[in-house]
């Protein structure tokens, strides 16, 4: 089965292809060189979500998925969010986005720092028909960086039941328990059942 993922990103692809397993063909934004950058301006990971997979059906008219994710910290009132990537404003990067965290959660003890990492996926079938699946990884916002894996907010993102940073685990263990997988896994099994 042909299916299309919303991304230039080739690390995304390749993970989601070892998760959906060889009878899914991934194809991606790379195979359509000329592709246009898709603005994601919605107001919510759902709607970005769809904005990228509706902008790729409409070129392809095939099955075609696009995920949005981020960091919820409950401190933050679920910020960053839907800004995680931008969270230290438009020129940014992964650092100075842990710094400003760590910085805004200051000395708060360890449980007032749950946060989630959560990924929405948008799937839309061969008539265009949405269906959603989320995937979540809870966890809290440790005080300082631990591991050099991963990328992002994973070297603060602590998972309690393994008393290590997200950063700290091998790839493999990591892409096993991310909430990509775990909503990749939701989308396995509707296209199974389907």
């Amino acid at each position: 089965m042909n299916v299309w993922v919303s991304t230039k990103n080739a690390h995304k692809a390749e993970e989601i292809g070892q998760i959906m397993g060889s009878t899914c063909q991934i194809r991606t934004l790379l195979d359509l060189p000329d592709f246009p950058d898709i603005d994601e301006n919605g107001d919510s990971y759902r709607a970005n979500a769809e904005l990228k997979a509706r902008a790729l059906w409409e070129k392809v008219r095939e099955p075609v998925f696009a995920d949005d994710s981020g960091l919820e910290v409950d401190a933050l009132n679920g910020r960053p969010g839907i800004h995680s990537a931008r969270f230290s404003g438009p020129d940014t990067n992964h650092p100075r986005n842990i710094d400003k965290l760590l910085a805004e959660l200051g000395d708060l003890p360890v449980e007032n720092r749950s946060a989630r990492f959560r990924c929405v996926i948008v799937y839309l079938d061969q008539q265009g028909v949405a269906h959603e699946f989320v995937g979540t990884v809870e966890g809290y916002i440790g005080f300082e960086r631990l591991g050099h894996g991963g990328f992002g907010y994973d070297p603060v993102f602590m998972l309690p039941d393994r008393n290590c940073s997200i950063a700290q685990l091998p790839a493999t263990e990591k892409n096993a328990i991310s909430h990509r997988a775990r909503a990749v896994e939701l989308l396995k099994a509707f296209l199974n059942q389907s």
